[in-house]
């Protein structure tokens, strides 16, 4: 049993560190490993796709899924435990208790994707208290993602340090995902839209320009231009709160969400005036 194993480590003064996944594992998700093992001697990673934090009609079922690979790959990283719980042992038949933060999801995706942080709180909460760990690592490139768990562990006293992580990119600059799979060839070529949108703002920023509006209409027309690409939105907004931001006049994040095909892409830069 996991809370046992975690019980014994902290035992054996060790600092356990934690990296959640939902499997189907790329060097994004390894990088992730590889910052967290700076911080602690006792690596676990999760592996678990959570159908609470799937609307219907999304991608639950065809969600990619590679196990034996993904364990092939976290042996090479040297991980001290993967945990991989199926669905009861999560939610169990008569579940009833969900995490739901009040502000924070009300903002980028959480619009076009109503239960999604609820459901992502949730089974990180209960992660949290089946593995135990003092050192838990994010991804930036979830930005609200990462934002939303902090502010748990805030609210809810848990005693564990977030750590967030760079995003990791391909050679061409698309950010790394498990959702890239379903990508063809030109869909691919679309999908560098976001990051060249993501450059494109960081350098009318630098150039002095302050108008999120100017700077996202640039960002849209150059998304658009690209065939197949869907926008699910483009915002710019506080670090912390997730406010959107009229004036660049401080550090802020630009978040997009964009469709193309059958692939919903995310990804986000801090601009810096």
């Amino acid at each position: 049993m996991m809370q046992a194993r975690s019980d014994r480590m902290r035992r054996q003064f060790k600092t356990i560190v934690f990296v959640p996944t939902m499997g189907f594992l790329h060097e994004g998700h390894l990088s992730l490993v590889r910052e967290g093992k700076k911080h602690g001697d006792d690596m676990v990673v999760s592996i678990f796709i959570n159908p609470a934090q799937f609307a219907p009609g999304e991608d639950l079922e065809s969600y990619p899924r590679n196990l034996e690979k993904d364990l092939e790959l976290l042996q090479k990283e040297d991980v001290d435990a993967v945990f991989i719980p199926d669905d009861k042992e999560i939610y169990g038949n008569k579940f009833q208790t969900y995490v739901d933060l009040e502000k924070l999801p009300n903002h980028l995706c959480g619009i076009s994707r109503p239960i999604f942080f609820k459901g992502v709180a949730t089974v990180v909460a209960k992660l949290f208290n089946m593995v135990k760990p003092h050192v838990t690592v994010f991804g930036q490139k979830d930005y609200q993602q990462l934002v939303i768990i902090r502010q748990m562990v805030r609210d809810l006293d848990f005693d564990i340090e977030v750590v967030g992580a760079p995003t990791e990119r391909e050679p061409d600059g698309l950010a790394m995902s498990s959702r890239n799979n379903y990508l063809t060839p030109e869909q691919r070529i679309s999908a560098l839209s976001l990051y060249k949108s993501l450059q494109k703002a960081q350098a009318l920023v630098e150039s002095g320009m302050q108008d999120t509006n100017k700077i996202i209409d640039a960002a849209t027309e150059l998304i658009q231009s690209h065939s197949g690409t869907e926008i699910d939105y483009i915002a710019i907004c506080d670090t912390e709160t997730l406010a959107d931001i009229k004036t660049i006049d401080k550090p802020v994040v630009m978040a997009l969400a964009v469709k193309v095909g059958k692939a919903r892409l995310i990804d986000n830069m801090i601009l810096n005036p």
